[in-house]
């Protein structure tokens, strides 16, 4: 599981993403899918830097926080110790595993999701980890249902 945080127009967004991968070597990309439903997704249409922060069993709190909660009536970055990338990307400082992303596409197929296409800017890891799985936050209740995206297909 990771976090996903983004900052468009001086509003900060994140929220708990379990569809991610790795999309190419050379060019180093990765995709991220984020629920049409959720406040993140709306503000990163608007944006241009992601941060993508691993999260490791420890940070069940931190899944929590960014998974079961909507960013548009909650600021889930109050009380957080954050750090700021060079593009104003808040990053969690709790969370040293994490890559800084620029926005080069997005793909809507007309499902839940879509998929941001960015390129690899920086990656920094800390120690090894046990890294926290879908499994592990399961029993969460999402901040806001995917049926309760402002379009449907």
């Amino acid at each position: 599981m990771i976090v996903v945080t983004t900052v468009a127009e001086d509003a900060l967004a994140g929220c708990l993403v379990g569809f991610h991968a790795q999309a190419g070597i050379s060019a180093e990309r990765y995709c991220l899918w984020l629920s049409k439903a959720n406040h993140t997704y709306r503000t990163g249409l608007r944006a241009t830097h992601f941060a993508v922060h691993f999260l490791t069993q420890d940070d069940l709190s931190v899944a929590e926080r960014f998974g079961t909660q909507s960013g548009e009536t909650t600021d889930k970055f109050v009380g957080l110790d954050l750090d700021t990338s060079e593009h104003g990307v808040p990053l969690i400082a709790r969370c040293p595993n994490r890559m800084v992303l620029e926005r080069i596409a997005v793909l809507d197929d007309g499902g839940d999701h879509a998929c941001f296409t960015t390129r690899v800017l920086s990656a920094r890891a800390g120690e090894p980890f046990t890294p926290l799985r879908l499994s592990d936050v399961t029993h969460l209740e999402p901040g806001r249902s995917s049926e309760s995206r402002a379009v449907h297909p």
